[in-house]
């Protein structure tokens, strides 16, 4: 990384009405860098990235936003952000094409219709063109936001859970286009539940009911974690409850045939499953799954 932020702020919070939706966040995405944002849903993700590309205007807190002020500058932030939303959000009785021609009169931009055909033809949607927006499956909506998204070659893009509802072929894809992006220095702040995404960033941030639990890349947050974890070779449904109450294990994850099983004292757990008659089980790489139900785990939804 070369060490220059297209975001970088601190101390951003919100509220609406008496809820403090995102409290005290502070945040530095490099430029070329890939960052994952995770959370459960109503953490706070969607209103930081409204925030940082000028939609919300922060109750308190300062920073920048590819260099612009996201408080006093969030016009100039607008015109070099590309931000794709959760919900598809173009008109469905329009077609791929008329959809990005719109978005293209939106921005003003010269040569509409070369830009239009480049980036159709550039995201496979050229022979899609006349095809209503409101007929097209999830992996599709998907290519058209991104394009929409690309159309007036911005410096960052800030995509909020864009693969929510996609098959896999589709979600992979989109990655692939995401990591030859950043690969052109394109800064991309990305919002997801899914951990295989997760592990394809180049850093991470977790938060949880609006405040920021931790930050590092992925090795160093499962490195933090200190988990130790365990594969179990036993689908027996009734084993869960037994495996739950052995000394050490603090996740039991039923997974097909067999559990994962995680802990902190990786010594007492493989004393504890070693004590289980007849059980086959042994150590393997702690993923990030286990190091978010590890964060969920030891923080509280402030309304309950």
């Amino acid at each position: 990384m070369n060490g220059h932020y297209a975001i970088d702020v601190q101390g951003l919070s919100k509220s609406f009405g008496d809820k403090r939706v995102v409290n005290a966040l502070s945040l530095r995405v490099e430029e070329g860098e890939i960052y994952g944002f995770l959370g459960p849903n109503g953490s706070g993700k969607t209103t930081s990235i409204r925030m940082l590309c000028g939609l919300l205007t922060p109750d308190a807190g300062s920073g920048t936003c590819l260099g612009f002020d996201v408080r006093s500058q969030s016009a100039e932030i607008k015109k070099q952000v590309g931000y794709m939303t959760q919900r598809f959000s173009f008109y469905e009785d329009l077609s791929i094409r008329e959809n990005l021609d719109f978005v293209a009169r939106l921005y003003d931009m010269p040569n509409r219709r070369e830009t239009v055909e480049a980036s159709m033809e550039h995201l496979g949607l050229a022979n899609r063109a006349k095809q209503l927006a409101g007929t097209l499956s999830g992996g599709w909506k998907q290519r058209l936001a991104l394009a929409a998204c690309m159309l007036h070659r911005p410096r960052l893009l800030l995509l909020d859970e864009p693969t929510a509802g996609v098959d896999p072929k589709a979600r992979r894809d989109f990655w692939d286009e995401i990591h030859r992006l950043a690969g052109q220095g394109i800064s991309v702040l990305v919002s997801t539940h899914y951990m295989d995404e997760a592990a394809r960033c180049h850093r991470l941030a977790y938060i949880a009911y609006g405040n920021l639990l931790v930050s590092g890349t992925p090795d160093e947050l499962i490195a933090d974690s200190k988990l130790a974890s365990f594969s179990v070779q036993d689908g027996n449904p009734a084993m869960a409850d037994q495996l739950r109450n052995l000394p050490g294990v603090e996740q039991v994850v039923a997974m097909g045939n067999m559990y994962s099983v995680s802990g902190q004292n990786s010594a007492l757990i493989n004393q504890s499953l070693a004590s289980v008659p007849g059980l086959r089980f042994e150590q393997v790489d702690t993923g990030l799954e286990q190091v978010f139900i590890q964060l969920m785990d030891n923080v509280k939804d402030p309304v309950q």
